[in-house]
């Protein structure tokens, strides 16, 4: 592929992205796009679902991978790749460097989820668990890079990569031909960039909308100093968009190309992805789920039609429990609920009988007797209820008040 240049970075072309497209073939599905009545009627116009849930390996990070192994020269294919990832570009680079013949070695976390790590693997991949954060993976794997010759794979931050997520752009643009926004999620920028390239240079009416974790938001800040200015402790469910800093190629695409950036709460994570769950479906990572966050936080603020990019669906089962839970309390479907009472035989039995009055599910019943904020025949009750929603919750609220009991929180 050749690049124009400016300020001596590199530039992705649309041509650099529809000849990955081209080298994509057979290799990358052209993923689903499933319509949302639910969010449609939310939003007032069209919104479409671009499942890159569905792509192999579960996630858009294959179409980058593969596009800058086969860009190897013959020499550099023989010396290996390396990877840093704690899951989707690590499943990529696996998977596309035994599709061409690469010897690939990719370092995880030594925490990172167990199903991701056996993925890995089992795509061809060698696996190395090193450090607690991605930062110390990064460093290990670029100290092996030094050390054997093997070429490095960027998850985001080089001109191939964008252009193989760029390919994203394309499809929708054939999917859906009248869309008006597009809304993807960003961490590095790659899959953002690479779609505003691409979108941008057929239709550059349509509005590119980004989103980040709150917790996790380097661009706004970036933008606003019109460099790459990294963020102290990023912390988000979204592991997948949990990047301290922007790439130095994506970044200056996005300033020029993407048309706003917004930010999304934790809470709106999980909504969105139980929201995918139960309405569409679709297992959604948070990182994927964040556009339908973003949907869900400002509905009336986008011109359809609406396309959603659900960039992955690689979680592993045990965290998707607990967002699961959190996503039910959100839309006030869990209730977490503690009281005191006197403690006496039946006392909980008469406890409970009000809840069943109130049509209030229990799911966990816990007591706490020995502590010195109650008094000598005090129990303090912790209940985890499961409702039917916020006029629910204030409902059962007001019936344990009605029967005397002293709710504490």
């Amino acid at each position: 592929m050749s690049y124009s240049t400016a300020d001596s970075l590199p530039r992705v072309t649309s041509d650099d992205v529809r000849g990955a497209q081209k080298m994509l073939s057979g290799v990358a599905r052209m993923t689903a796009m499933e319509g949302s009545r639910y969010l449609s009627q939310l939003v007032g116009a069209p919104v479409h679902l671009k499942c890159e849930n569905l792509q192999r390996t579960g996630s858009f990070k294959l179409r980058g991978a593969y596009v800058r192994i086969a860009g190897l020269l013959p020499e550099e294919r023989a010396a290996g790749v390396v990877a840093a990832s704690a899951g989707n570009h690590a499943q990529g680079v696996a998977l596309a460097s035994s599709l061409l013949g690469v010897r690939s070695t990719v370092f995880m976390p030594t925490g990172a989820p167990l199903p991701k790590v056996a993925a890995t693997r089992d795509y061809g991949a060698e696996v190395r668990l090193h450090g607690q954060v991605v930062d110390e993976t990064l460093a290990a794997a670029q100290e092996y890079a030094a050390a054997t010759g093997a070429v490095f794979i960027h998850p985001f931050d080089h001109p191939d990569i964008i252009a193989g997520q760029g390919t994203v752009g394309l499809e929708i643009l054939e999917q859906c031909p009248e869309v008006g926004a597009i809304v993807v999620g960003i961490g590095g920028g790659g899959l953002a960039a690479g779609v505003a390239v691409a979108v941008k240079s057929v239709r550059p009416d349509v509005r590119i909308i980004g989103v980040q974790a709150a917790g996790a938001a380097a661009y706004p800040p970036s933008l606003a100093a019109g460099r790459p200015v990294p963020v102290a402790n990023p912390a988000t469910m979204a592991d997948g968009i949990k990047v301290g800093r922007p790439g130095d190629v994506p970044f200056e695409i996005i300033r020029d190309l993407v048309d706003e950036v917004r930010t999304v709460s934790e809470n709106s994570l999980s909504s969105a992805l139980l929201l995918c769950l139960e309405r569409a479906k679709l297992v959604v990572e948070p990182a994927g789920a964040s556009p339908v966050a973003a949907l869900l936080q400002e509905p009336d603020t986008f011109e359809g039609p609406v396309v959603a990019v659900l960039s992955g669906g690689n979680v592993d089962p045990l965290l998707m429990q607990r967002i699961l839970r959190h996503g039910m309390a959100a839309s006030g479907r869990y209730l977490a609920v503690t009281l005191r009472l006197t403690d006496r035989p039946g006392a909980l039995a008469t406890l409970l009988g009000v809840l069943s009055v109130a049509d209030a599910n229990v799911l966990d019943v816990s007591h706490v007797r020995t502590d010195p904020r109650l008094g000598l025949t005090e129990v303090e009750v912790e209940l985890h209820l499961e409702t039917k929603g916020p006029e629910h919750c204030a409902e059962v609220g007001r019936a344990l008040r009605e029967a005397g009991y002293t709710v504490i929180d």
